[in-house]
């Protein structure tokens, strides 16, 4: 998700501290994303550019 986002590993887990981002699930110790919640959660954000 990283990647696909273009930020840091570390911007995503405050995110998820935040409660902010797309929902992620807990498999194991590692947290994973559907890659539709991504697609739909990023189309949904607001890019501020008036």
């Amino acid at each position: 998700m990283a990647a696909y986002l273009k930020v840091p590993v570390t911007t995503l887990y405050q995110w998820r501290h935040n409660g902010y981002g797309p929902r992620g699930r807990r498999v194991g110790r590692y947290v994973r994303y559907d890659p539709d919640d991504v697609r739909d959660w990023f189309a949904a954000q607001d890019d501020g550019v008036a």
